[in-house]
């Protein structure tokens, strides 16, 4: 599949260690996570008329989580996370359809099958492992983490409650990890950028 510009991907790929993606809703909080030292944000459906207003607050790149309805709304986004399930190449058309080549893809995976299933139907670039209501998130993400393959970008999603979480991410070779706007500093792990 074509995706236009690959701002978000060489954004969590580049540079020393594992990105922060910070869950945000408004343009001050888009500000605040860039101030702290994220290098990407993540708006969810629901904000679509904010994406302008996040755009103009922030050079960062907006990952967005797509619910599949007015993509024409989108944009200011980067990339848009889809989720993958138990999905066919007909549900990918449709997405390439609503979403054209104007942002980047990456599927939301919850299990070993569905990952199988993306790679063997679709082959994309970025996966999101999701674990966000489980006890064992952690040790689930972490399983799901070998499967993908070699050349492709990991983003876990998982509620974290610290920086040793974050570290454990970066040794198993997650690329970026989805935080609140709320515990940036904390998991940084460095000084915020001097702007």
């Amino acid at each position: 599949m074509v995706t236009g510009g690959r701002r978000f991907s060489q954004a969590i790929s580049e540079g020393d260690g594992i990105s922060l993606i910070v869950a945000i809703r408004t343009p001050a909080e888009a500000r605040q996570a860039e101030e702290d030292g994220a290098e990407a944000l993540l708006a969810s459906s629901g904000a679509e008329r904010q994406l302008p207003a996040i755009r103009a607050a922030t050079s960062l790149p907006i990952l967005f989580y797509w619910n599949g309805e007015r993509a024409e709304t989108l944009d200011g986004a980067d990339a848009c996370v889809v989720e993958a399930g138990d999905r066919d190449r007909e549900w990918l058309e449709q997405v390439h359809d609503a979403l054209g080549d104007r942002f980047e893809l990456a599927l939301r995976i919850h299990h070993e099958d569905h990952l199988e299933s993306a790679l063997e139907n679709f082959d994309p670039e970025l996966f999101v492992l999701a674990a966000p209501d489980e006890d064992d998130a952690l040790e689930r993400v972490l399983e799901l983490l070998p499967d993908v393959p070699a050349g492709k970008l990991a983003i876990a999603e998982l509620p974290i409650s610290g920086p040793e979480e974050v570290a454990e991410l970066e040794r198993a070779g997650v690329d970026a990890v989805i935080v609140g706007a709320t515990n940036v500093s904390e998991l940084v792990g460095r000084p915020p950028p001097t702007l």
